[in-house]
């Protein structure tokens, strides 16, 4: 994905009235939503693990 202002290639359709981004553009925007979507899962039963150790002790 391109960087800085007015670069990330999406865009909007004024006829439409909905966001446009050629196909490479959205495949990777997918894509590092998913990895970071299974970080957060993987994270939070990390920490919900650590939280429930803690209080048995």
């Amino acid at each position: 994905m391109l960087s800085g202002k007015d670069k990330s290639g999406f865009g909007w359709d004024e006829h439409k009235h909905m966001v446009v981004a050629e196909d490479v553009v959205w495949n990777s925007y997918i894509s590092v939503r998913i990895i970071f979507c299974l970080y957060y899962l993987v994270l939070t039963k990390l920490i919900s693990n650590v939280d429930s150790f803690f209080f048995f002790l």
